[in-house]
């Protein structure tokens, strides 16, 4: 592809060779949490930033040695020095976070400055007395959660799917990311706009956390505090259109809590074309969470039924999962504490090579049973250790600080491109 040519979308599985992805990396915003905003902030507990930086580094070393990886803040710096995109994107916000009287300065700012704000947060100005009386110092309040880039976008084949946030303290993120995907200036592919298709029904509510590709024709997606079932039926009806032969949506029931449930990917990932780990209790126990398979055939909804789990219509797909369980086999406990700190939230570079945090380390003992060899970022990104196709690996990242956000590895990237899966 030419340099400053449009990449095309490509995702097709959650395991293809990573090509390209999109990450935010963790800046002002998140230092810019009190322990009042924290909760609202959908946080349990304030970050180190120096710290979590330095294992953010670890994830990002990583993925820039074997992907091409795009910076947000790059991106929307580029986008903002476009008078038109700038102008679009700030009347957007201004409207709807409510603050109208902020767009003239805001518009005023160089593009550098104003991606800072826009992520960073803009304190209130105080200048009548309602606004000295609010119990808010933000104007614009901080991305405090946009280092996980998973959940506002996804990628499903070569469509940009602009996500529909749970929560409206994450409406911007949103916002920014469809301004991205629709500018034309770095991406190609079709947009499928959340807010726009649903006719901001607030009863639709959809994040990429809970959606994963599987295979071409298989959409695997959580149904549970950020995704809702109104959010479900507008991507399967979207999923339908210029839609030939058989493709397939299952639907996992999640728990509304605990908050470690927050999104599918939390309790499942893909980990090879034979692997994926889960949370035992959830994808392999019985309970009253239901599983559910949407057949789709030529264009239509052909049949509904609620089906024994995920890992056995897989199967029946063509896709037979041997189950690795996080937090091992041997303690309910070490399960329930590993999968707490995205003991489960894998991501693949490629089929059998993971990334995931080293401190969940009953989950990495139970991956090396599995045959996969367990290294640290820190061999790969001084070359001490080379990926190669031949072996299964987890790529281990420090995780004291990141995880307190409230996601793993999967969560805090975006891809943009996997090469195609030879099943």
């Amino acid at each position: 592809m030419k340099e400053n040519q449009p990449l095309p979308l490509a995702v097709q599985s959650e395991i293809g060779t990573l090509e390209a992805v999109l990450m935010h990396y963790p800046g002002a915003e998140v230092e810019n949490m009190t322990p009042r905003n924290a909760q609202r902030a959908l946080y349990s507990d304030i970050l180190n930033l120096s710290i979590a930086r330095r294992e953010y580094d670890q994830l990002l070393g990583v993925l820039q040695k074997y992907s091409t990886v795009h910076k947000v803040t790059d991106l929307l710096t580029k986008l903002l020095a476009s008078e038109a995109h700038k102008r679009k994107l700030i009347g957007k916000i201004c409207a709807a976070e409510q603050v109208p009287d902020y767009y003239d300065y805001l518009i005023n700012l160089p593009a550098g400055t104003l991606a800072g704000i826009l992520i960073e947060g803009l304190p209130l100005k105080i200048s009548t007395l309602t606004d000295f009386l609010r119990e808010e110092y933000y104007a614009l309040k901080p991305l405090y959660n946009f280092y996980f880039t998973r959940d506002a976008s996804a990628v499903i084949g070569n469509n940009a799917l602009i996500c529909k946030m749970a929560n409206s303290v994450r409406m911007r993120e949103a916002l920014i990311m469809d301004a991205i995907f629709n500018s034309g200036l770095f991406f190609e592919g079709n947009r499928l706009n959340s807010y726009e298709l649903s006719q901001h029904n607030p009863e639709v509510k959809i994040e990429g956390g809970d959606l994963l590709v599987i295979r071409e024709d298989i959409l695997l997606i959580g149904n549970g505090s950020r995704t809702s079932t109104q959010g479900i039926d507008m991507l399967v009806k979207e999923f339908c259109k210029n839609s030939s032969g058989k493709k397939h949506v299952i639907v996992q029931q999640l728990p509304e809590s605990p908050e470690s449930f927050i999104h599918l990917d939390m309790v499942f990932t893909m980990l090879d074309r034979d692997k994926a780990m889960v949370y035992k209790p959830l994808i392999m126990d019985s309970s009253r969470y239901q599983t559910v398979h949407i057949q789709i055939d030529n264009g239509r909804v052909s049949r509904i039924n609620s089906v024994n789990g995920i890992l056995s219509l897989l199967r029946k797909l063509g896709i037979d999962l041997e189950p690795v369980v996080c937090g091992g086999k041997a303690d309910d406990w070490d399960q329930e504490r590993e999968q707490w700190h995205s003991g489960a939230n894998f991501l693949a570079i490629a089929p059998g090579q993971v990334l995931s945090y080293a401190r969940n380390v009953h989950t990495l003992e139970e991956l090396s049973k599995h045959g996969f060899r367990v290294v640290s970022a820190a061999e790969v990104i001084n070359g001490s250790y080379t990926l190669t196709a031949a072996e299964r690996c987890v790529i281990t990242i420090e995780g004291s600080e990141l995880p307190r956000g409230g996601g793993g590895p999967r969560c805090m990237t975006m891809p943009l491109r996997r090469s195609v899966v030879d099943w």
